[in-house]
């Protein structure tokens, strides 16, 4: 799935969700978008956490998520990789499917926005 097919689908599925669910799902939903900004953590920091978490979790979509949010705060690819440490020790072996799918997504994300920047 591309960038704008998992943004448009997250975008379009989130929508539903808030017009749909409950005023308890709406609050979710606010925590988890502010607990992320800038605070005493940086929101860059945040989202590595996030990505930690994300794969020791083991959820794709979430990955896809953060690795978007972190490139987009600006990982360098050696954080990227001590990120794929932490998670690796955290988890354990069983992260290595996740693992690598992140690094896939982490890869084509990175040309997709260094293709954009050029585009500029």
């Amino acid at each position: 799935m591309s960038l704008k097919e998992f943004t448009k689908f997250r975008d379009t599925m989130n929508e539903k969700i808030l017009k749909e669910g409950t005023l308890y799902t709406r609050r979710f939903f606010a925590l988890d978008n502010d607990v992320y900004k800038d605070g005493k953590i940086p929101k860059k920091y945040k989202e590595m956490m996030g990505l930690i978490a994300s794969i020791v979790l083991r959820c794709d979509d979430c990955i896809t998520y953060h690795i978007i949010q972190c490139i987009e705060n600006g990982i360098t690819k050696e954080e990227f990789f001590e990120i794929i440490d932490i998670a690796l020790i955290v988890g354990g072996s069983i992260t290595i499917p996740h693992i690598r799918k992140a690094t896939k997504i982490y890869f084509e994300l990175l040309n997709e926005y260094s293709q954009k920047q050029q585009s500029s």
